[in-house]
């Protein structure tokens, strides 16, 4: 996600963060790799003289490069881009909206094959969006609204993801109890959330939400940690704290440690990594439940829609990538310490048939 603003404080920053998403202070990422894919399948077309060449061009103009959410999903894109035979130019905005929009400019003039938007706020990218949209450029958009039908628009299922937490939650609360929140809004799939969030308290008048914080910065996960000390200081009798972006997650673990309270009150997130799988394993870890895709799958989904749009392939409009409910329990029972052991042990992680490319093993 995105650029950093702190609910309940007077602050904004130009930062890294979120999503789907991930950067942390509360451990140390691995380095990471794609997953190895499912396995394949015959092409059923022929290579289009482009992609033979290597000639394609698709530009990956991102907002946000660090974290382990994101890192991931970079992998897995370049893995797709190495597998199809594509040039993949990659740059970032590092949490600067106006640098995205730049750089998705400097796309648009250098005439690349296709465009991916990795996440960014809709008003300082749609319109180079335009821009490119006019010009004939194909469009992906991941996590971010292009403002154009022209588009693709590439996401993870968020209301699944949410409503996935919080069907665990409500089936460990029992339906009832005092929750404090972690939302910020402006992130297109923390805002997708959101709207899970707020039915799902309608629906369920014996969860009262007792507080929501919640900061998106270059050290999310250490800056809902206080926020969420204070929260649940001031809320003694909480029960859960939903915090559907696994940065949240770190933090209101990392807080509840602190406190001493893991006994007492559990996390429900979202998304996943190689190192939010040690968090949630660690003895007495209070991070019980996240709904989650696989960040390399979603990289490949989205190199492969933009390889198709640029084989003049249909495509979309629109593109979800399903989750999958991961509990500790789970991961525990199974030893799974990394993403590569999960997605083996969950092979719906894995979407070969999401923009499948008929000229490629998949």
């Amino acid at each position: 996600m995105i650029r950093a603003r702190h609910i309940g404080a007077a602050f904004a920053l130009s930062v890294l963060a979120l999503a789907g998403c991930s950067q942390g202070t509360t451990a140390a990422a691995p380095a990471t790799s794609a997953p190895p894919p499912s396995p394949q399948s015959a092409p059923t077309a022929a290579v289009p003289t482009e992609f033979a060449s290597g000639d394609v061009r698709i530009a990956l103009v991102r907002q946000l490069s660090s974290g382990d959410y994101f890192e991931q999903w970079l992998a897995g894109a370049e893995a797709e881009a190495k597998a199809l035979n594509v040039r993949l130019e990659i740059s970032s905005g590092d949490g600067n909206n106006d640098k995205q929009a730049l750089n998705l400019e400097q796309a648009v003039n250098q005439k690349a094959d296709a465009i991916i938007v990795d996440h960014g706020f809709a008003q300082t990218v749609q319109p180079a969006v335009k821009k490119a949209a006019d010009a004939g450029i194909p469009l992906v958009a991941f996590d971010v609204d292009p403002g154009t039908p022209k588009a693709v628009v590439l996401s993870q299922d968020d209301h699944q993801i949410a409503e996935q937490a919080l069907g665990a939650l409500k089936a460990d609360t029992g339906g009832s109890g005092e929750v404090v929140y972690v939302y910020v809004a402006g992130f297109a799939p923390l805002d997708r959330r959101d709207e899970t969030w707020t039915q799902f308290k309608k629906d369920n008048p014996g969860i009262k939400q007792v507080a929501q914080i919640g900061v998106v910065n270059s050290s999310t996960a250490s800056a809902v940690a206080d926020q969420a000390k204070a929260a649940l200081q001031a809320n003694p009798d909480v029960k859960a704290i939903f915090a559907p972006y696994d940065e949240f997650a770190k933090g209101a673990t990392l807080a509840i440690k602190e406190l001493g309270l893991q006994d007492k009150i559990k996390v429900y997130g979202a998304d996943i990594s190689t190192a939010d799988i040690g968090v949630m394993t660690e003895p007495n870890s209070p991070w019980v439940a996240t709904s989650t895709t696989d960040p390399s799958n979603v990289g490949r989904v989205a190199v492969r829609a933009a390889a198709l749009l640029v084989a003049g392939e249909k495509v979309g409009p629109e593109l979800k990538v399903p989750p999958a409910l991961v509990t500790q329990r789970q991961l525990r029972d199974g030893a799974i310490t990394n993403i590569e052991q999960l997605t083996q042990a969950i092979p719906a992680l894995n979407t070969p048939d999401v923009a499948r490319v008929p000229w490629a093993a998949s």
